[in-house]
């Protein structure tokens, strides 16, 4: 077996050891020197540390290495720990010694400006920049938030299939995948359908995951594979299902404000918008949203679903999450509830997202009576059979139930501020990527 690793500490560990000697590891952010003495800012993932190098006073091996250090090279750096208010963590690192461990020739993202097209090419290696760092951060804030607000309601995760037999939503083409000897096999556009099975069981649910989508859209707020959390709730009707909604939200925008601040502020995000998202939201109507829309201009007709001129154009008259509800039966999904004081509309809602991001939320109350779910399925040309299952929670012990989906990257792109949802994912899938 090889050594192990010698000890040493990641920089966010230094703060509190000021004056102590200790090794770091990470790589080479930044380098200038002036005459005998010479900085390195170097990155590990956990912060950014500047490590300065006196000629006199570290081994002539090390600072003949200081001098062959390129941009990302990794290598090890021993020294004592400093305060410095200036510095970023408020420490810097006075080196004693300095050895490198993994060459850097030629790395290909240089400081000069790069087009978005190269960037993509070198996903891999644009992580590693401030600003993914910090986008990648806010997002891990966002999925730790959303489960903690589920545990601490006493929310039960139930992992759904990618790989399906049934169709959840007409709307848009599927990925297929031959199943063996059982024919088409799909993948999931939603868990929605199995979550609702979950709920009869456990009362409130939800899944999280990757979720697939084949439409050939090209806009800045689609990708082919993204992530989308769906809780459902029994006995939730739709205002219990927007009042829980507007919870969520809330809760996920002011941890990020609390817990990413740092980040934030790389992003250069203006915060205002963001604390602003207090509940409650407000509420329209689909047929005052159209009214409201006219007003402004716009030429939308009642019955045609949102778009996303429309949507940004009416987000853009409040100051927070908008949610729209009771949109026409026939742009909306089967499984949703007709709404009895309006048969042409059904119980559901989509909240939007202000400052243009558009939709980040769709929910409804579901359709919980047997005959009028069988006659929408029959109405969409659906198969019958393939839902023969989903059609058994309206027979045995049949309940009102409501739930919606949060798409993780729409919702990190709005608490970042950036422009493409594409930056809100490691590696973004869409119509013209599927590497790195």
């Amino acid at each position: 077996m090889p050594d192990p690793m010698p000890p040493f500490h990641r920089i966010e560990e230094l703060p509190p050891l000021a004056g102590q000697a200790v090794a770091t590891r990470g790589w080479v952010a930044t380098t200038r020197s002036s005459g005998k003495i010479a900085f390195v800012v170097l990155r590990d993932g956990t912060g950014y540390l500047q490590a300065v190098l006196s000629k006199k006073d570290v081994p002539d091996a090390a600072w003949a290495a200081f001098g062959r250090l390129t941009q990302e090279m990794s290598l090890e750096v021993t020294g004592t720990v400093r305060s410095d208010a200036r510095a970023p963590g408020g420490v810097e690192l006075t080196a004693s010694d300095l050895r490198i461990i993994g060459p850097s020739p030629d790395f290909p993202i240089s400081p000069k400006e790069h087009g978005t097209a190269f960037l993509f090419e070198h996903r891999h290696l644009w992580l590693r920049s401030r600003r993914q760092v910090a986008i990648a951060r806010v997002r891990h804030e966002v999925i730790q938030a959303i489960r903690d607000f589920f545990y601490e309601r006493h929310f039960v995760l139930v992992d759904t299939p990618i790989l399906t037999g049934a169709i959840g939503e007409a709307a848009g083409n599927l990925f297929a995948t031959e199943y063996f000897d059982l024919g088409t096999a799909y993948l999931a556009q939603t868990g929605q359908l199995y979550v609702e099975a979950a709920a009869a069981a456990l009362g409130k649910v939800y899944c999280f995951g990757p979720t697939f989508r084949a439409e050939k859209s090209k806009t800045r707020r689609h990708l082919t594979e993204f992530w989308m959390v769906e809780p459902e709730v029994a006995w939730n009707d739709s205002d219990a299902n927007m009042r829980l909604q507007e919870d969520f939200v809330a809760y996920i925008v002011a941890r990020c404000l609390e817990r990413r601040k740092g980040e934030l502020a790389e992003l250069e995000r203006d915060v205002k918008p963001l604390e602003a998202v207090r509940t409650p939201f407000p509420r329209i109507s689909y047929t005052d949203a159209v009214a409201q829309l006219k007003a402004l201009g716009d030429d939308i007709e009642w019955g045609r679903d949102l778009g996303g001129d429309a949507e940004t154009l009416l987000a853009k008259q409040y100051d927070r999450p908008v949610m729209v509800f009771n949109y026409p039966r026939a742009v909306k999904a089967f499984y949703m509830k007709e709404n009895p004081a309006d048969p042409r509309t059904v119980l559901n809602n989509d909240m939007l997202a202000p400052e243009g991001y558009g939709e980040i939320i769709g929910g409804s109350q579901r359709e919980d009576d047997y005959d009028k779910l069988l006659h929408r399925i029959r109405e969409e040309k659906l198969p019958e059979e393939a839902y023969s299952w989903y059609l058994d929670l309206r027979k045995y012990g049949t309940f009102v139930h409501a739930g919606f989906g949060l798409g993780v990257e729409r919702t990190v792109a709005w608490i970042c501020g950036i422009p493409h949802i594409r930056e809100a994912i490691a590696f973004p899938r869409t119509l013209y990527k599927l590497w790195p």
